[in-house]
């Protein structure tokens, strides 16, 4: 028997959660243990329990439901989260929770037992916006990041994450890194335009990126705009300029998978007619492959030794974090494919330019992550939009995949 999700309970699902947050703009914001997010807590759990799922808090908050298997086999996970930038859309993150709800809901319907329990996970503050250690509740249940540790993190609002996890009611009990998954699969919406510019309905995601992130200080001299011959400068600003510009010549050098960025930059004293005396910027390095998101560090590094020099400016910089980048297991790979094209879908394989949860399971567990297409490759904004029908084909695919891995 050929079984389908229902694609208007999903689109409902989807519908209410992004009414928790919601935005005059039609986006979505709900930070990470706010109180939007306890209220989207809340109906989460009120859902799994509908679905007859066993509910378990971890102590960072991660919502756990299980659906019990035959036998007591290590289980299957599926999960995303629920919280949301600043100016978030309604679908990155909510879709791999609202399509798990749907394919645990129509096992039930179907009467299926599966072999290994099913656990469908939403993780906490994933999107690292209000308190800056993404993908908390991922590191958390892995193992990989101390309780006490995340407990203690401030937000940028001033508050401690332990405490506001408390107040809103969900600092669970269950201990994090004793669940140890069979393997986690994650649905989550490609927040990049490859799918839809190829009119592609599934991505079976082969790797997640590494990021290397870095704080870059200049420092020249402030003098006059005006009566400074440019030879006499020491200008910041030039530096930071040629940096930029660098940055795209490290991702034309290293192919189509490195990225390069600078987002943030500010100058000092940022006045008309004064000749930066500091620029302070940030700069962004990705790549799916270890070895070479590595040469982009060195390739930073010598170019800022030299543009310093040339400019006579003086460059620190402070590393702020590095990823490294994580493989797919073959096996979910191809159960992806395999079950896309038994469904008829278009599908091809590709890279993840953004971290998830699916980047820390990997280093715990086998791990494999399905894409469906966001329109003009737009997330992380209110006109984030991926079609009923292609939320359908990817929820399809998950609960074909998670048939597959589960006997």
């Amino acid at each position: 028997m050929e079984i389908k999700i229902t694609q208007t309970r999903l689109v409902e699902r989807l519908a209410d959660l992004a009414k928790i947050g919601a935005r005059p703009d039609g986006g979505v914001c709900r930070l990470a243990v706010s109180d939007e997010d306890r209220i989207a807590r809340d109906l989460v759990v009120k859902w799994m329990q509908n679905l007859n799922l066993q509910v378990k808090i971890d102590q960072v908050g991660n919502l756990i439901g299980i659906r019990p298997g035959k036998s007591d086999l290590a289980p299957l996970v599926i999960g995303s989260h629920i919280d949301t930038v600043p100016t978030g859309g309604r679908f990155d993150g909510a879709v791999g929770v609202m399509a798990g709800l749907e394919v645990l809901e129509t096992l039930n319907d179907a009467q299926i037992e599966t072999d290994r329990p099913i656990m469908l996970v939403a993780f906490t503050n994933e999107e690292g916006v209000r308190y800056r250690i993404d993908m908390l509740g991922s590191r958390a249940f892995c193992g990989f990041l101390p309780i006490e540790e995340a407990y203690e993190v401030k937000g940028t609002d001033g508050t401690n994450f332990g405490d506001e996890l408390k107040r809103i009611g969900y600092a669970g009990e269950f201990p994090c890194g004793s669940i140890h998954p069979y393997a986690y699969v994650e649905l989550h919406i490609e927040q990049g335009p490859v799918l839809d510019r190829e009119q592609i309905q599934v991505g079976a995601v082969e790797a997640i990126t590494g990021i290397s992130w870095h704080e870059a200080i200049i420092q020249g001299e402030a003098n006059h705009a005006g009566t400074t011959p440019i030879y006499m400068r020491r200008d910041a600003g030039l530096t930071a300029a040629r940096i930029i510009v660098y940055l795209r010549e490290i991702a034309n050098e290293l192919g189509e998978n490195q990225r390069a960025t600078c987002g943030m930059i500010s100058f000092s004293p940022n006045a008309i007619n004064v000749i930066p005396a500091e620029a302070v910027m940030s700069i962004d390095l990705r790549n799916s492959d270890e070895s070479v998101l590595k040469r982009s560090d060195l390739l930073l590094e010598d170019f800022l030794k030299k543009v310093a020099q040339e400019d006579g400016t003086s460059i620190k910089t402070r590393a702020l974090a590095w990823v490294k980048p994580e493989s797919c297991q073959a096996n979910i790979i191809a159960t992806v494919s395999e079950a896309a094209e038994e469904l008829g879908y278009s599908q091809r394989r590709m890279i993840s330019g953004a971290v998830h949860d699916a980047l820390m399971l990997a280093k715990y567990c086998p791990t494999g992550m399905i894409f469906v297409p966001s329109k003009n490759g737009i997330s992380h904004n209110a006109a984030e939009y991926t079609s009923p029908e292609q939320l359908e084909a990817g929820a399809n695919v998950l609960l074909r995949t998670i048939l597959k891995l589960s006997s």
